[in-house]
């Protein structure tokens, strides 16, 4: 989880590094690399080319370039990211909300409400990377987040969704092929359709064994003959990727 922060003050750039320190140590779960300036145009440069993060702590007030400046740059790319500003002054609060901040805190920061925001801001991020996947099961319609599926079976015309805590959701009769049914998730590429009745996680594969795949929970899947090549090249390039 990418985090950038922005303040031309020196000294309030250090207490922001601190909480953030401290936060992050609190949040052992979770992989942050973090990004510093005290120049906003080099950062406004970098959301200019695309190099975008998923949180951003920005100042308001600023030489050059200003926080609601970088913000709105950064909405004219994505709707993904979190904002969190960080002023002296409540005179910005109108101009925060037309670029969806997430959280505006005053100065000199509160530890509990630095945290608050980063705790609002990681969910988000989380929730905008973790979509679900709706299935339809007798009891009604359940949602399943992509990261706890592991892999997914068809047998028989009923789909049978094997998470990562155990749990096997199975679906009603299915009208449509695998292949449609699937749709959705194959266009994540740690998604990937190894046999005519399976897909599996890229995220939680053990290892490539000749003709099968294990995965984490020591599951065994098959994969197809006509899908070996392909299986172990995307597998490569995810490890890759990653």
């Amino acid at each position: 989880m990418k985090i950038t922060i922005c303040d031309d003050n020196s000294e309030d750039l250090k207490v922001i590094e601190n909480l953030l320190e401290k936060y992050i140590k609190k949040t052992k779960s979770f992989n942050f690399q973090v990004s510093k300036y005290s120049d906003s145009l080099s950062l406004f440069e970098k959301i200019k080319n695309q190099e975008l993060s998923d949180i951003y702590i920005l100042d308001i007030i600023m030489s050059n370039a200003t926080g609601i400046d970088l913000g709105r740059e950064i909405r004219k790319r994505s709707s993904q990211n979190t904002i969190i500003y960080i002023t002296s002054s409540d005179d910005f609060a109108l101009e925060a909300f037309n670029v969806h901040a997430g959280r505006y805190l005053l100065k000199p920061l509160l530890e509990s409400h630095f945290f608050e925001a980063m705790d609002y801001s990681v969910s988000f991020t989380k929730s905008v990377r973790d979509p679900v996947y709706l299935v339809k099961t007798k009891d009604g319609l359940q949602s399943v987040r992509y990261s706890k599926i592991e892999y997914i079976e068809n047998s028989s015309r009923l789909l049978y969704i094997h998470k990562t805590d155990g749990e096997i959701i199975t679906s009603i009769f299915i009208r449509q092929s695998f292949e449609n049914e699937l749709e959705q998730l194959l266009d994540y590429n740690c998604f990937l359709q190894v046999h005519k009745s399976f897909l599996i996680n890229l995220n939680h594969v053990e290892k490539l064994s000749g003709s099968n795949i294990i995965m984490k929970n020591g599951a065994v899947i098959p994969v197809s003959r006509k899908n070996t090549v392909k299986v172990k090249r995307q597998f490569l390039l995810f490890l890759a990727e990653k």
